[in-house]
């Protein structure tokens, strides 16, 4: 039976609060997640899931769900962006999912978040709320009420914010946290993969590396698309992440690019853009109120783990609620303390691939030349302590 005097709000319908709902669901504990919007994910991105992520997926029962929308990429091929020359390959496919006991994926954004909400609703603890946009979070010594933009209230045991980047949540109880703009810009698109040349055309994910530039991209839609992300460093931080994409300043950044690297970026239209941010470390919880994946801890994307991070999130906090009934501050104190060490790895280590990414002039060439040298298995084993779903959080 669901246990109704623990009742947990969760703003935000996205990656992250749908799986806390599903992994709370699944123990029994009631929810109510409060979305601004009418639960859809339209935006025409796409995302990678490493086997940390899929696994996780597998403990939600969303991977079956997902998988027949998903790509199965077999590597990853690391170009330099000027020469247009290879320089390495990663090995995913079956040599990964062997390695990690679960696959690499690739899909479309809402392919992943139809997946979730579809798990969810089909749990009886879990109450879906749309149109339900947070104004005012009142939290006493036993409750904590929240108060809609257009009238509404929710009350529950507590609060997670999972409303993403620019969280109300995490604006209305820790106030003192600023984001600060990070000095790149992200473009993307979707191309139809139908007649594309090689190697667009192959079935990896293609990592091209340029000064101060780089590009991504893989099949989604179980392939028939191509989503394209070109980041540079440059432009200025506005809020949002599905604006229109300005295709010159896109361009500009990619002039000294070989032809055939240069040439995806114009064949792609309907670019969308958004900028690039960080947050200084903030406290995740607040007595009843705790924050999970971008509201607490964005990430860059250079390593493609924000919303593996998210349901990573998910999973520890619901079975941190669960060992603690009746008690979500220790809940939620002891969800940071688990969660903290491997995010914070990961924000690091996301950062210096950016800068890896990017070298431009001897070290570009540097970089190169270690990548040429280096074994394909050394490199898949490097991320051991990412991808292997074996760590404490979990």
């Amino acid at each position: 039976m669901p246990k109704k005097a623990e009742r947990v709000l969760i703003a935000g319908g996205g990656i992250g609060g749908l799986a806390a709902s599903i992994a709370l669901g699944r123990c029994g504990i009631e929810t109510s997640v409060l979305e601004r919007s009418g639960f859809t994910e339209e935006t025409g991105a796409g995302i990678q899931l490493g086997p940390n992520a899929t696994w996780a997926l597998r403990e939600l029962g969303v991977l079956e769900v997902i998988e027949p929308h998903a790509f199965r990429p077999d590597a990853i091929w690391i170009y330099d962006g000027l020469s247009g020359r290879r320089l390495a390959s990663v090995p995913l496919g079956t040599m990964a999912e062997r390695r990690y006991g679960a696959p690499y994926l690739t899909l479309h954004r809402a392919d992943l978040h139809a997946g979730l909400r579809a798990a969810a609703e089909k749990l009886a603890a879990v109450e879906l709320r749309p149109r339900f946009e947070v104004a005012a979070v009142e939290a006493d010594s036993g409750q904590v009420v929240v108060n809609g933009a257009g009238g509404g209230t929710a009350e529950g045991a507590s609060l997670i914010g999972a409303d993403g980047l620019w969280s109300t949540v995490r604006s209305l109880v820790m106030s003192e946290a600023s984001l600060r703009f990070a000095g790149a810009t992200a473009w993307r698109a979707l191309v139809p993969r139908k007649g594309l040349p090689f190697p667009f055309d192959a079935p990896v994910v293609g990592l091209w590396f340029g000064p101060r530039s780089h590009l991504v991209h893989y099949p989604v839609r179980g392939g028939r698309d191509l989503n394209v992300v070109a980041v540079a460093a440059s432009g200025v931080g506005s809020q949002g992440w599905n604006q229109p994409g300005n295709v010159d300043a896109l361009l500009s950044s990619f002039t000294r690019w070989a032809k055939d690297s240069k040439s995806l970026l114009e064949r792609a239209q309907g670019w969308r853009s958004w900028s690039l941010y960080r947050l200084p470390p903030v406290d995740w919880s607040a007595g009843r109120i705790a924050l999970l994946g971008d509201a607490a801890h964005p990430v860059l994307p250079f390593l493609a783990q924000g919303a593996a991070l998210a349901i990573e999130d998910a999973i520890t906090l619901a079975r941190c609620i669960e060992t603690c009934p009746g008690d979500p501050s220790t809940a939620f104190l002891r969800y940071a303390a688990l969660r903290r060490p491997r995010v914070a790895r990961v924000q690091s280590l996301s950062r210096r691939f950016g800068w890896i990414y990017h070298l431009r002039g001897p070290l570009r060439l540097a970089r190169n030349l270690v990548l040429e040298r280096r074994r394909e298995a050394a490199t898949l084993a490097s991320l051991d302590w990412l991808y292997r779903p074996d760590h404490p959080a979990l």
